[in-house]
């Protein structure tokens, strides 16, 4: 057997190959400073996403009013590095920074509460401001003291905190929050009893904290103009249905916009992606927070039409090469490291475009290997591997259904409740790109799609079939072409355009009669195999649709609902048919 010269030339073969596989720690962000040479612009491959100009900007020109803002996007997209960066970035601007990751000492992602959010955000600005007064404090914890004896969380008489002077005062008042916030987070057994404690009280301590945060503001560091806190890793909180059906993630983000916002100084939020597109209420979160949230999408390796995308592609490439080199500059990519082009290739497209799963499965692919290259086989079997943990996310006969439509319309439609949990494992993806729409101009174009691993899932491969033999079922039937398809309760109904608008519609006659002319319209120009104007006119009633549908979002198990979701899929099937019509002529 040969050896690889790269090994056979260094006597540290192995402590190399260490070096290489703790360059894909998959959940290590990248340090702004320290790994300046291990970023990868992602921006185009992500529909122009840049943190700096759509978060840092709105910061920086707006030094008379404090904003809340949202960043959301799937677990893993690179969120933590985009917004160490941003720290860096607003402390280049005479900003004064006070990043956390939620999840690292204050919140369990698998129960949290505003509460828990709430005192995380105390702790850590008492602890980085260190020249604002702490005493601020002390009449709310005066008021508190004896649930705090009662958790056990002190032994101090207040008497004696109150005559502390100077240091030792502001370092109790920090130690007593930093207790609270550990405390939720690492022992489930007082995370109820401190929030049945702290719960009624939260108003008065949002204000004691308003008042310490302008204290602070007077009193930043030299050359310091703004105060700005990032909470990161919010995203990781785990959705909870509650029994009226709304989820803990609404509670946080939604019924409690308004305190999240009233800290008094610039806030960033991370969010989970599925409340930014899943829910009833999501479009108020523009109106809640007066700021549209920015999504960080995963990077598009296809475009909408699954053509390759080489800019997405080729940056996942340079992402892979780029940690190598760090420790193996004069490797040759091929054969040295990789045993070929196509298996660097097919770990980048078997990813997604999901930066951590890229990470993910090269690392698992190290583990197979004893020296360098990277085989194919090692690949496979790190694939094979990642692909059974998406197959246990999946626990439903439907939520097989609703991905197998997802893969086929690459759009959302059906039950709200399973697309939110799908998208929260990342069995759905969600993609942006900027490209030429039919009018040959740059627009943006957001799309969604199911996990490359997923497609190899027998339970997916099944769904898909029936669905493909259901639509040829319509399609030998003698079912007149102006009836459709509607997927309810696992039966299938044929239901004529009439019999379904009329109900779902009949507040607005005047748009009958425009959706009536625009389908006669399509059917002439289908006729006339003018498929640019019918896929034009199936974009306009698929829109129509969809307006439909977030007018009755209030109403997302309603029948009519549902049939407006389908409705829009189906149009938006015609309008993809006729634009891969136009491209094959």
């Amino acid at each position: 057997m040969l050896t690889n010269p790269l090994l056979q030339s260094n006597p540290m073969s192995q402590d190399l190959l260490t070096q290489i596989y703790n360059a894909f720690d998959p959940f290590q962000p990248l340090d702004a400073e320290k790994d300046q040479d291990l970023y990868v612009d992602f921006e185009k491959a992500r529909g122009n996403a840049k943190v700096e100009r759509d978060l840092g900007r709105k910061i920086e020109r707006s030094q008379n009013k404090p904003l809340a803002q949202l960043y959301a996007g799937h677990r893993g997209t690179g969120k933590s590095t985009e917004l160490l960066r941003l720290k860096k970035y607003l402390e280049e601007r005479k900003c004064h920074v006070v990043y956390f990751a939620a999840d690292e000492g204050d919140i369990d992602p698998e129960d949290a509460q505003y509460t828990d959010i709430l005192i995380a955000c105390t702790r850590h600005l008492l602890e980085n401001l260190k020249q604002a007064d702490r005493r601020i404090f002390l009449p709310w914890l005066e008021a508190r003291w004896q649930d705090l004896i009662d958790l056990a969380l002190t032994e101090i008489k207040f008497d004696d905190l109150k005559l502390e002077i100077g240091a030792k005062a502001n370092s109790s008042v920090s130690e007593l929050f930093a207790k609270l916030s550990t405390s939720i987070r690492a022992i489930p057994s007082e995370r109820q009893k401190i929030r049945e404690k702290l719960n009624a009280h939260t108003v008065t301590l949002l204000q004691t904290l308003q008042a310490f945060i302008a204290d602070a503001k007077k009193k930043l560091p030299d050359g310091k103009e703004q105060l700005v806190v990032i909470v990161d890793n919010l995203d990781r909180i785990v959705p909870i249905r509650r029994a009226d059906g709304r989820t803990n993630h609404e509670e946080i983000f939604i019924d409690r916009a308004e305190q999240l916002r009233g800290l008094g100084c610039h806030v960033i939020y991370t969010m989970p992606i599925a409340i930014s597109i899943a829910y009833s209420r999501a479009n108020d979160l523009a109106n809640l927070y007066e700021l549209e949230p920015s999504i960080l999408t995963v990077i598009a390796t296809n475009t909408p039409d699954g053509q390759p995308y080489t800019e997405g592609r080729q940056r996942l490439q340079d992402l892979i090469v780029k940690r190598v080199h760090r420790h193996a500059p004069d490797a040759k990519l091929f054969p040295d490291v990789f045993e070929s082009e196509s298996v660097l290739l097919r770990l980048c497209e078997m990813s997604g475009g999901h930066v951590r799963d890229l990470l993910r499965l090269v690392r698992t692919a190290f583990d197979a290997i004893d020296e360098l290259p990277l085989t194919k086989e090692a690949v496979d079997r790190a694939i094979t591997g990642t692909r059974d943990t998406y197959r246990r996310s999946v626990e439903e006969e439907k939520e097989w259904q609703v991905l197998a439509k997802v893969s086929r319309d690459k759009s959302l439609s059906g039950e709200a409740t399973i697309y939110r949990k799908l998208l929260f494992s990342r069995c759905i993806l969600q993609y942006a790109f900027l490209g030429a729409n039919e009018h040959g101009e740059v627009d943006l174009q957001i799309w969604y799609d199911v996990h490359p691993l997923v497609r190899g899932v027998k339970q997916f491969d099944d769904a898909v079939k029936s669905i493909v033999m259901e639509t040829q079922q319509i399609s030998e039937s003698n079912v007149p072409l102006d009836k459709i398809q509607i997927y309810g309760n696992n039966e299938n109904v044929y239901v004529n355009i009439q019999e379904i608008k009329h109900p779902l519609l009949s507040a607005d006659a005047e748009l009958i009669n425009v959706m009536d002319e625009a389908e006669k319209l399509y059917a002439q120009m289908i006729d006339a195999e003018n498929y640019l104007e019918a896929s034009l006119i199936a974009r306009d009633i698929h829109q129509m649709y969809e307006r439909v549908a977030d007018s009755l979002k209030m109403k997302q198990d309603s029948d009519e609902y549902a049939e407006a979701i389908q409705w829009s899929s189906y149009w938006k099937i015609r309008q993809q048919t006729n634009e891969r019509r136009i491209r094959s002529n």
